[in-house]
């Protein structure tokens, strides 16, 4: 069965950079990317199948999902994923007010906040990629898939989809750490996240409010502020979301006088509200492009965070400048 959507969005809209973001972190087995297309598996009732997105010619995004059966979320799924209910022209005025930011919104009207497809998957991805940069965390998360993952039926359809991201059930057990090679602390953080999920089923649901949301993620062990918030942000939707330690926020501010504090950066965030997750994609890709050309940051197009690493204290060495939470 074959379901064709086309999936209207208010202009302007980035796809270019909401594309590139999600290429840095497609999954290998689960997700991939080429120009113009954003391919990923799904399951759905015990079912297998694969989605396909482009841009249209007009202002929307098209869909085609190959399912046996109809998935009845599959409009607002994409619609987190691809952020594709925001209004750009009332977040670029709201954050317009802050001089930095307003020039940061002319350089690339219509930045989205990637969401995520399914939030458990996010999840586990952002603990993957504690305290490593973000080529190494799509490696581990192709590892993780190819051990514990279902083997995608049909897997023609799309080549390079084999597998299906592993459920809750497959890794509340798994032996992570040793499979991956990682620390035992991170891998019982995922088996603490998929404990939870199977407890709580509600967890990663939309809506919550961000902290109402953030409080239950840091409940679980292995799980501190940034990931919490960067969860918040992709996956549960919460616009208001401010990963406030992330080294990469700060250096994008600095100025003359250095980086502020996350304490500074605080302060100054409570008059983006209630669009703080924008002006953390903006920051992150301005950051990204100051750092062209350098070795260490990557291109630009990966927006890339260099602040991931909460995990317990002393299971590895942070990235320079990154705040351990234990």
């Amino acid at each position: 069965m074959t379901t064709h959507l086309r999936l209207p969005f208010t202009p302007p809209y980035d796809w270019a950079g909401l594309h590139a973001y999600l290429a840095a972190r497609a999954i290998p087995g689960v997700e991939l990317t080429r120009p113009g297309l954003y391919a990923r598996s799904v399951a759905h009732g015990g079912l297998h199948g694969t989605l396909r997105v482009m841009p249209a010619q007009d202002d929307a995004l098209v869909a085609t999902l190959d399912l046996p059966v109809a998935m009845p979320d599959l409009a607002a799924r994409l619609g987190r994923l691809f952020d594709l209910d925001a209004d750009p022209l009332a977040i670029g005025r709201a954050l317009g007010r802050d001089p930095f930011l307003a020039a940061r919104i002319r350089e690339r009207p219509g930045l989205r906040v990637p969401g995520a497809w399914d939030g458990f998957e996010l999840a586990v991805r952002a603990i993957l990629g504690q305290q490593v940069s973000v080529a190494a965390a799509t490696r581990l998360a192709g590892t993780l898939v190819s051990a514990f993952g279902t083997p995608l039926v049909r897997p023609g359809t799309e080549p390079g989809l084999t597998h299906v991201f592993p459920a809750a059930e497959a890794l509340v057990e798994a032996d992570i750490a040793r499979v991956l090679n990682m620390p035992r602390a991170r891998g019982a953080a995922i088996q603490a996240l998929a404990a939870a999920s199977l407890a709580e089923p509600d967890l990663m649901a939309p809506g919550q409010g961000i902290a109402a949301a953030s409080a239950r993620l840091k409940a679980i062990r292995g799980i501190g502020d940034w990931t919490a918030q960067y969860i918040a942000m992709r996956a549960l939707r919460a616009p208001d979301a401010l990963p406030t330690g992330d080294i990469g926020l700060l250096r994008a501010l600095a100025d003359a006088a250095g980086r502020p504090t996350a304490r500074a950066l605080e302060a100054r965030s409570q008059a983006w509200r209630p669009w703080r997750a924008y002006a953390v994609l903006h920051l992150w890709a301005h950051d990204a492009a100051r750092g062209a050309g350098s070795p260490e940051r990557g291109a630009p197009p990966e927006f890339r965070p260099r602040s991931l690493p909460e995990q317990e204290a002393g299971c590895a060495a942070p990235a320079v400048g990154a705040k351990v939470e234990s």
